[in-house]
């Protein structure tokens, strides 16, 4: 007979291997069962999509209030008509942005079915905001995009 964990012979009624230490017969100590990937990762991602929703509220807001602020008589009127609608526009865009993020951080917490989905695609559309859209679309794809990531998330939204 041999030690399941170092392989040296065991001679009969020994009771403790003499390589190791380990206890002949003794049952394994318990082990954690393994962690996916994407159940590792799950946390981290919705968090950092919640200060993506947040990086775009704030200025979203400012904005949404500076567009309705009078500018000074020195600014032409049809300089004003532009800008007005402009950063009114801006600013929507950067509170339905947010609101998106906030969406997919909330879905990925409660492990809802339609997150995976929704966030690679969030996450696809965020690559071209530099610097941290970029960071968190790199992070989500490579979390969230694998074949091997849907069974997992399955596993995680099942249980």
């Amino acid at each position: 007979m041999y030690c399941e964990a170092c392989g040296a012979k065991i001679d009969e009624g020994q009771n403790f291997c003499r390589g190791c230490g380990k206890a002949v017969g003794a049952p394994a100590a318990p082990s954690r069962p393994p962690v996916s990937r994407v159940a590792a990762h799950l946390r981290v991602l919705a968090v950092l999509w919640i200060a993506g929703g947040v990086l775009l509220l704030v200025p979203g807001f400012f904005l949404l209030s500076l567009s309705h602020w009078r500018f000074p008589a020195e600014v032409p009127i049809d300089v004003q008509g532009f800008l007005h609608p402009l950063m009114s526009s801006f600013a929507w865009i950067m509170l339905v942005g947010a609101a998106a993020c906030l969406v997919a951080a909330w879905g990925m917490l409660e492990r809802a079915p339609w997150a995976r989905i929704f966030a690679i695609v969030l996450g696809a559309i965020s690559l071209v905001e530099v610097p941290f859209g970029t960071a968190l679309g790199i992070y989500t794809l490579w979390v969230l995009l694998p074949e091997s990531s849907e069974a997992e998330y399955r596993e995680v939204a099942a249980a």
